[in-house]
């Protein structure tokens, strides 16, 4: 947390977290071309976010792109914030986008260490009670083989209500699930059609690296779709490595009482 904290000091490396909420994925030389500094002043700045865990990085061929990942910003507020602050609706990594790019896509990246077993995160993205403790109350329900279907589900009396759903298009426990997301809860969010959601996970010593890119969204989609993943992902931590849940504001926005959980 620390470098967090170093890292979101400086005012020019806050800049470029603004530019990367403004528009996400960007080249060196596109945030080269909009700071008054040299290239090698921005790289040195770039990686002081990138051992943060800030932003993140993906190859498209010879382009190397930069991804704002908030999640750190999610647990510091978890942290430190949440506890004093009234309700409010955080949507961290939601964008302002160009309405007359509506034919291009754009794709959201969020990656967090979590000390645990590939097979026990797995297990906690794939089993429906646990799942609900850190997914707003949502159990994901399916038999997790490729090409089956799956639903996001809160109980109540008669049919679930269903608040998410798609197709499981890769299924590789404990390492890789790539799914199609359909969001039900709103008629706005269901306008939007279908994307995708790429879960990954690398064992990196006694911890876990957890990366969630979703993409295939519509470049100026409702930021509603991708909005939520910081706390989810940040209730996600909180479970495996306390067994305890999150109760910031929104955090239960369907939940009952919740079973207890032992580690």
């Amino acid at each position: 947390m620390d470098d967090v904290f170093k890292a979101l000091a400086d005012p020019t490396r806050r800049e470029l977290l603004d530019e990367l909420f403004r528009e996400d994925g960007q080249t060196l030389t596109a945030l080269e071309s909009r700071l008054p500094m040299t290239r090698f002043g921005v790289m040195k700045h770039l990686r002081v976010l990138e051992e943060a865990g800030l932003v993140v990085t993906r190859r498209r061929g010879r382009e190397k792109l930069h991804f704002l990942n908030p999640v750190p910003i999610r647990l510091v507020h978890d942290r430190w914030v949440s506890k004093y602050a009234e309700p409010w609706a955080a949507t961290l990594s939601g964008l302002k986008q160009d309405l007359e790019k509506e034919d291009r896509t754009m794709e959201k990246v969020f990656e967090i260490y979590i000390k645990t077993t590939p097979e026990r995160l797995w297990e906690a993205i794939t089993d429906p009670e646990l799942r609900a403790r850190y997914t707003f109350g949502v159990g994901v329900h399916s038999d997790w083989t490729e090409g089956s279907a799956y639903s996001g589900e809160v109980p109540r009396e008669g049919d679930p209500l269903v608040i998410n759903r798609g197709e499981n298009l890769e299924v590789d426990p404990p390492h890789r699930l790539v799914q199609s997301f359909e969001a039900m809860w709103s008629e706005d969010v269901r306008a939007e059609g279908t994307s995708r959601v790429t879960w990954e996970i690398t064992q990196v010593e006694d911890s876990c690296l957890l990366s969630v890119t979703h993409d295939q969204l519509r470049e100026g989609a409702n930021g509603q779709l991708y909005g939520g993943w910081p706390m989810v992902l940040s209730g996600l931590k909180t479970l495996l490595e306390t067994g305890e849940d999150l109760t910031t504001p929104g955090s239960l926005m369907y939940s009952g009482q919740a079973e207890t959980w032992g580690s």
